[in-house]
């Protein structure tokens, strides 16, 4: 199968793209994905110290866990009240949870249900404020794929400096640093999105929220291409993102030590930006089979990780992943964006998140018991097979394979 490749004729006028909504926008997410980026190296190495790989990974799914249980809610109020609205509370209260943290670590050691109850409080909180992310590219820019190129790129940006920076503050500092650090991200996140002067007519509340989730469950069934790739993905989370970032610091840091862990994440953030620079520039007809083909090179992370290279190695594999990953998420992100009514937008991304996520909870809060069984390094071997099997996956499934890019009439109006 040859993906065609579509170009925008020499003729067309490219909207601009830095406008002052967008610049706002783009301001709030990179400072919160810059703290985003430092916290798997956090939780890796400062809870892994005390916890151990069990701990880690308890704690990564009592995030995911109200995450994906609340996050259906978070579409629907985002769609009521607004989605900026949603992700400024958000925002507030998770500066709240990681400065809390940020305390317990300058004072001593943190207990265990101290760490489990603010990662549940920041998972809500991420529930709340995720819809909006998908939901606000199309208020402030007018060319989504761009904007979600662009987007990824500052998202790569920040796992190259992320995670250096974790470990520098970590080693100075420690990870109270780290967690104050964050909180101050989300607290800058929450002022940008504040800035925006977006437009947005909010419906008036005559239905109830049981009904606008059916609404919104009814939307997101009614596409086949979209529900048929999500439950790909609950194998994707349970077999690869679950287990990846508690047994990959865990083998990484053994072998190498944690400044590798570093290097490796800034690896796979490089990878990231070179794929979102792709993904900017060429438009497939079929978006989601060209963005499987690409996925495919994915598998070389956990494969690189359990085959136990030497770091230049480490990292070439993870810059494949992120190029891998960066065009596969532009694609299937633009196309959601692009292909479903914007009044319905944000119920249909709590949906999809929701499911694609669903797995990753499970994996997470499995992988330690998991672990004490079956070897880490085989269990990466397994990652790498479902990995390749998801793409093939996606591949076969008409649908998604047959699903062409939107015109711009199609798209979502602005």
């Amino acid at each position: 199968m040859t993906a065609v490749i579509v170009l925008p004729p020499a003729g067309d006028v490219t909207p601009r793209l830095w406008t002052r909504d967008f610049s706002f926008y783009f301001a709030a997410r990179v400072v919160s994905l810059l703290g985003d980026a430092m916290m798997p190296v956090a939780a890796a190495l400062a809870v892994g110290a005390i916890y151990g790989v069990s701990g880690v990974g308890y704690v990564l799914a009592v995030w995911t866990a109200p995450f994906v249980g609340f996050l259906v809610f978070g579409g629907v109020f985002a769609d009521r009240i607004g989605a900026r609205a949603m992700m400024i509370g958000a925002d507030v209260v998770r500066a709240g949870t990681q400065g809390a943290v940020a305390v317990a670590f300058f004072a001593g050691t943190p207990p265990l249900w101290l760490l489990l109850v603010a990662s549940a409080l920041a998972g809500v909180a991420a529930a709340m404020f995720q819809p909006g992310v998908n939901g606000m590219v199309p208020l402030v820019a007018k060319d989504p794929q761009r904007a979600n190129g662009t987007l990824k790129i500052a998202d790569a940006a920040t796992q190259l400096g992320g995670p250096v920076l974790a470990g520098v503050l970590m080693t100075l500092t420690g990870a109270g640093a780290v967690y104050l650090f964050d909180a101050g991200t989300f607290l800058l996140s929450g002022l940008c999105l504040t800035l925006i002067r977006v437009s947005v007519t909010v419906p008036g509340h005559g239905t109830t929220v049981l009904a606008d989730l059916r609404r919104g469950w009814t939307e997101f069934r009614s596409r086949s291409w979209m529900w048929s790739v999500i439950v790909v993905w609950v194998f994707f989370g349970l077999f690869v993102f679950g287990p990846y970032i508690p047994l990959g610091s865990r083998l990484i840091g053994e072998r190498l030590g944690d400044a590798a862990y570093g290097w490796t994440m800034a690896g796979l953030g490089c990878g990231t930006v070179l794929g979102g620079l792709v993904a900017i520039r060429f438009r497939p007809a079929r978006p989601l089979a060209a963005g499987g083909i690409v996925l495919i090179g994915f598998a070389a992370i956990p494969l690189s990780v359990a085959l136990e290279p030497p770091l230049g190695v480490l990292i070439a594999g993870h810059i494949l992943g992120g190029f891998s990953w960066a065009f596969w998420s532009v694609m299937w992100t633009t196309s959601v964006q692009t292909l479903v009514p914007p009044e319905v937008l944000n119920r249909v991304t709590a949906y999809e998140v929701a499911g694609s996520v669903s797995g990753v909870a499970v994996g997470q809060a499995l992988v330690g018991p998991v672990a004490t069984v079956v070897a880490p390094r085989d269990l990466l071997l397994l990652a790498t097979a479902v990995t390749v099997g998801v793409c093939a996956a996606v591949l076969l499934i008409r649908p998604v394979r047959r699903l062409r890019r939107a015109a711009p009439s199609q798209a979502a109006p602005l």
